[in-house]
């Protein structure tokens, strides 16, 4: 018998052309994507661009026409009256120095409670883990005044700890992390346990080296949430070369009254930071909300 030689099939059976429909309905789908999006993008910078423009422009041009865009005689002279009648570097320094402490110890504190809460098995953790989760309705304001009497009995009000220490628990923060490490293998981590590694070996060298994404989540969020954080920081701190951006650019605008170049550029100073953050760190903000499942 002769052997019949077949001759291969070169393209897989079921792969065909999508019908018309569903391209027009997929670009019709991109495009109203695409629109909504820039609408969002102009809804976002429009107030930002204004703020810019009413910086730049003369004061007397301001008090004529508030709601004007250009002027033909752009001047700093609102940044360099903010900078003579404050302490901005001050100001600039005390919010680094209290943004980067808070989220430093947040996200050690909360990933140190997302590690236990996840990984480790003991009693009532179930329990505990829904009774954190509901600290979540609890309004922060309702524990200032606990707080701020803590504090005072402390010898604390007027220092960088009196403003980080009660911003550092966030159950927001332990929600993330244990997200993210219920993800990571079990296998891991009693393969791990057998070779004889304690906790907080596997916390510190296997569970938080894989974490990246997670860590830059709640770095980031914890670190614009301090930044912009005014109340407390204006109820704990009253030294003028204690105070923090946003407290402080407060008290220059009571200075200058309703100035509107100057109170602009209050606003673009105190944004400046955060705009740097996001355009270093964007990558990695996707990153970890994508890491952690977050929606």
């Amino acid at each position: 018998m002769t052997a019949i030689a077949t001759r291969p099939e070169t393209e897989p059976r079921g792969t065909t052309e999508p019908p018309a429909r569903r391209r027009d309905s997929e670009r019709l789908f991109n495009r109203v994507a695409l629109g909504t999006l820039i609408a969002l993008a102009v809804l976002w910078l429009v107030p930002l661009a204004w703020a810019l423009a009413t910086s730049v422009r003369p004061a007397q041009e301001v008090v004529t026409n508030p709601t004007g865009w250009f002027t033909a005689h752009p001047t700093l002279s609102a940044y360099g009256e903010i900078f003579d009648a404050g302490k901005l570097p001050y100001w600039y320094a005390n919010s680094f120095i209290t943004s980067i402490l808070t989220t430093v110890l947040t996200v050690i504190m909360a990933s140190l409670a997302a590690f236990a809460l996840s990984q480790t098995r003991f009693r009532l953790r179930r329990a505990a883990f829904v009774m954190l989760l509901a600290g979540i309705m609890i309004p922060g304001q309702v524990l200032m005044i606990p707080q701020f009497l803590a504090l005072q009995s402390a010898g604390l009000l007027n220092t960088y700890w009196g403003v980080v220490l009660p911003q550092v628990p966030n159950v927001v923060a332990v929600f993330v992390f244990k997200q993210f490490f219920d993800g990571i293998p079990r296998e891991l981590i009693d393969a791990a346990r057998a070779d004889g590694a304690g906790w907080l070996r596997i916390y510190w060298q296997i569970v938080m080296p894989i974490s990246r994404p997670a860590v830059s989540a709640v770095t980031i969020f914890v670190f614009v949430g301090v930044w912009n954080n005014f109340l407390w920081p204006l109820l704990v701190v009253t030294d003028p070369e204690m105070m923090t951006l946003p407290v402080g650019l407060t008290s220059v605008q009571d200075v200058f009254g309703v100035p509107y170049a100057q109170l602009m550029a209050s606003a673009v100073l105190g944004a400046i930071p955060l705009l740097a953050v996001f355009a270093l760190f964007q990558r990695r903000i996707v990153e970890g909300i994508a890491g952690t499942g977050l929606k």
